[in-house]
């Protein structure tokens, strides 16, 4: 990065194939250009760059606290997460259990959760779309394509889609 230039904060919002909403939290020097590169990402994977505003009013930043599959554990982490706070506490198809609170309670929830024997993989703040798009065949492969390809930008720190992408199918696509 050259000398003296200023790094800001910059949301783009864009739509994705099959009609999926897409946000990209970057982190660059200069604004034209980054739009410019991800302005070419979204077309060449079958969507378009939208103009602030465009998609993020379908998302919500929520904390997120990951735990790993623990045989007989669910009813337990899920009694203990509501008894601290959380909102939600969500069951993946691999086992995995996710709590989700609002994102001033993460630390609290946390530490409840700490506190009871349930210790996260991971707790981050994120965003959640409140509408999912589910995506199957060449969207799907084209909406990963174009995640990957955001993700590999140096100036993107995040990505974030409210497309739902059936295990199955995630299992054949690229990484």
């Amino acid at each position: 990065m050259p000398r003296g230039v200023t790094l800001e904060s910059v949301r783009y919002e864009g739509y994705g194939p099959g009609g999926t909403a897409v946000l990209a939290d970057c982190l660059t020097g200069d604004r034209e250009r980054t739009a410019a590169e991800l302005r070419r990402a979204f077309a060449r994977y079958g969507g378009h760059l939208g103009a602030s505003g465009a998609v993020s009013y379908l998302f919500n930043e929520v904390g997120a606290l990951v735990f790993a599959p623990a045989p007989g554990a669910a009813e337990r982490l899920m009694q203990a997460a509501l008894e601290a706070g959380a909102e939600d506490v969500i069951t993946h198809s691999d086992g995995r259990l996710e709590v989700l609170t609002a994102p001033a309670e993460l630390g609290t929830v946390q530490r409840a959760l700490r506190a009871t024997g349930f210790i996260p993989d991971s707790a981050t703040r994120t965003f959640r779309s409140s509408i999912r798009v589910t995506l199957s065949g060449a969207p799907a492969e084209l909406l990963a394509n174009l995640l990957g390809a955001l993700g590999s930008l140096e100036e993107v720190q995040s990505v974030y889609s409210n497309a739902t992408v059936p295990d199955a199918l995630l299992a054949r696509l690229p990484a």
